[in-house]
């Protein structure tokens, strides 16, 4: 069974259009959601009706991150620029009562979720256990034990990421280790790897493979629908996907 895993669109309409059709030359089964639909982009209203009444594939999860959080809770304490505080009251002020409601009932707002797949125990989390919103994994620093689970999905830090760590376990079979893949798509709709191209992730859970996909999409008409409401800098970094 192949997955599509989605984080951090950011109200890019245009590179999530584009991550869709590249879905569908796949046999795509589901779609694993990361949060962060919303925000810096110029469509964050379009996106979410986009992934509400368009997506084609169910959804295993769907998950709050730190901007849906600071958005619909009003708190935005951990924003770490004064750029990224008002770039998330400009959409609160701009977002639809259909796009609250939708996220409010559809998507989970503790930001991390449990599910099985193939028999095997997984965690979505949009940044780590440690902060599920704020503070995300990189292979450097996991920020938390993953011990319970065999995949862990996160995103927020738009950097995409596959690697593998093991944990001590009472298991003789299995040498007394305990194999755990972490993976990370990078963003849809703002990546942060010097690669300009919206980026996701195929998983299939029966080879327990990881294909990281990078999708060439229409950049400079996502880059002409900022009007000077949020700083210019969430529409210039697109072009070089930093």
């Amino acid at each position: 069974m192949l997955y599509a895993v989605l984080s951090d669109i950011h109200g890019n309409l245009p590179a999530l259009k584009s991550v869709f059709l590249d879905m569908s030359r796949e046999p795509v089964k589901g779609v694993i959601l990361l949060g962060d639909l919303i925000d810096y982009g110029m469509q964050s209203n379009e996106v979410a009706d986009y992934i509400d009444n368009h997506c084609p594939y169910p959804l295993v999860c769907n998950i709050w991150g730190n901007h849906e959080r600071a958005i619909l809770l009003s708190d935005y304490s951990g924003f770490s620029s004064e750029r990224g505080e008002q770039s998330a009251r400009h959409t609160a002020s701009i977002l639809s009562q259909n796009t609250i409601e939708y996220l409010r009932k559809e998507a989970n707002s503790e930001g991390k979720a449990c599910f099985l797949l193939n028999g095997r125990k997984y965690l979505a989390v949009h940044a780590s256990l440690e902060d599920p919103f704020w503070h995300p994994i990189s292979p450097e620093d996991v920020r938390g034990d993953y011990s319970a689970y065999d995949v862990v999905f996160s995103g927020h830090s738009h950097l995409p990421h596959v690697f593998l760590r093991t944990y001590k376990t009472d298991n003789k079979e299995l040498r007394d280790k305990h194999a755990v893949t972490f993976i990370n798509p990078g963003s849809v709709g703002q990546p942060r790897n010097q690669n300009p191209r919206a980026q996701y992730a195929l998983f299939d859970d029966e080879t327990m493979t990881v294909s990281l996909r990078g999708v060439k999409y229409p950049v400079e008409e996502a880059m002409a629908l900022f009007d000077g409401s949020v700083d210019w800098f969430y529409r210039d970094r697109l072009k070089m996907g930093v």
